[in-house]
């Protein structure tokens, strides 16, 4: 007789990303949707992703003695209820409004880790009050110092425990989807971006009732009155600065806590990460929005696994989809993943409600397979890994 079916603690409607990515685009505008979506050029990276995770079988140990799974896993010397954590994502308040506010609550709900971006539209010290201080913060390098070294003030003002330098934005993405949509922010508005705005009246309302989504942790810094072409041109001027070695150094002598780089693809930039006395890297291709021309990041991941593991804490993002794609990447040896689009996807088909769902969603589907290989706990995935 087959095991009971866990307790169902999330919206039956949609038990898969793949049911919330459905529901999101019927949800919110085009515009929105093709931001969240689209990957860089002709999206190859973006479908290799999810595809070459999806390579990875497990071996499945039926008659091994199985006391039961445990998610927990340990990181940075806390202990988050499972290997996963919300990554960082721009403009989620454009996708659905609040967004970061919702996740950030469900994030310290389920104790996982949620990761604010500098440009996304809650600001340090909301997402740090939301959280507790338990918000890791993910920084676009600025070009001038001023601004840098008042970020890391406000960061350390608000205990923020881990700061993630972002490396593979050295140039924004080259992405059809959003020139094509005149994707600007505020977005700009044009008939058709308009006639997508009514057709979706929830989305609609909401935005009216939490206002018009701006980069919130950036205010201080920007002159009063700026139009969007006037905005664009700041952000392209403040933001200009490409992660290097000498850009790093500083900010590891200035910051007391974890830092981890995010956007790493080579056995080289890791042993930079390494001498730099960086904690930790997040092995990326920043969900193939990028570089189209690249491999998939669990491709990348797999010699940096080889010859650093136990030097670093490595993790993964990019491509993630489901329960079992954690387990597949948790068994090739990362030490922790993240998913940006998956909580996005359920954040904008139910709302409020998102964040709580899809975490919930994800725990169950990963203790499925831990329960059907026989795992009892997340570093033990490495042995059920067919090579």
């Amino acid at each position: 007789m087959s095991k009971q079916v866990p307790t169902v603690k999330y919206n039956t409607s949609y038990p898969s990303i793949d049911d919330l990515r459905s529901k999101a685009r019927r949800k919110i505008p085009k515009f929105a949707f093709e931001y969240l979506d689209g990957g860089c050029n002709e999206d190859v990276n973006l479908h290799k992703n999810t595809a070459e995770i999806r390579e990875v079988e497990l071996a499945p140990y039926y008659l091994s003695k199985h006391k039961g799974s445990n998610l927990q896993t340990e990181l940075f010397g806390h202990v988050y209820d499972a290997p996963f954590g919300i990554a960082p994502v721009g403009l989620q308040g454009l996708i659905w409004p609040n967004s970061p506010q919702i996740l950030a609550k469900a994030a310290l709900k389920h104790n996982i880790p949620f990761v604010l971006s500098t440009v996304t539209t809650a600001d340090i010290e909301t997402i740090s009050k939301i959280t507790e201080g338990r918000a890791w913060y993910q920084l676009y390098h600025p070009a001038e110092d001023e601004v840098r070294d008042d970020i890391l003030k406000r960061l350390e003002a608000t205990q923020y425990p881990v700061l993630v330098l972002l490396s593979d934005v050295p140039s924004f993405g080259f992405r059809p989807r959003d020139i094509r949509n005149g994707l600007a922010m505020p977005p700009r508005m044009t008939l058709r971006n308009i006639l997508q705005i009514m057709t979706r009246p929830e989305w609609a309302l909401k935005t009216l009732k939490y206002g018009t989504p701006n980069f919130a942790t950036l205010k201080p810094y920007m002159p009063k009155g700026l139009n969007m072409k006037q905005l664009g041109l700041f952000m392209n001027r403040t933001f200009a600065g490409r992660l290097n070695a000498d850009k790093i150094a500083p900010i590891r002598d200035k910051w007391k806590g974890k830092i981890v780089v995010k956007g790493i693809a080579t056995e080289a930039d890791t042993e930079m990460c390494i001498k730099l006395g960086i904690d930790g890297i997040v092995v990326s291709n920043h969900g193939g929005r990028q570089l189209d021309a690249g491999q998939s990041a669990i491709k990348s991941m797999h010699p940096i696994i080889d010859r650093y593991k136990g030097k670093i804490k490595i993790m993964m993002d990019s491509g993630l989809r489901s329960g079992p794609d954690v387990a597949r990447v948790m068994a090739s040896g990362a030490d922790f993943t993240f998913m940006g689009r998956s909580f996005m996807y359920s954040v904008a088909a139910l709302g409020d409600e998102g964040g709580n769902h899809v975490i919930e969603m994800l725990k169950i589907q990963l203790k499925q397979v831990m329960e059907q290989v026989c795992c009892e706990q997340i570093i033990d995935l490495p042995k059920h890994i067919i090579k």
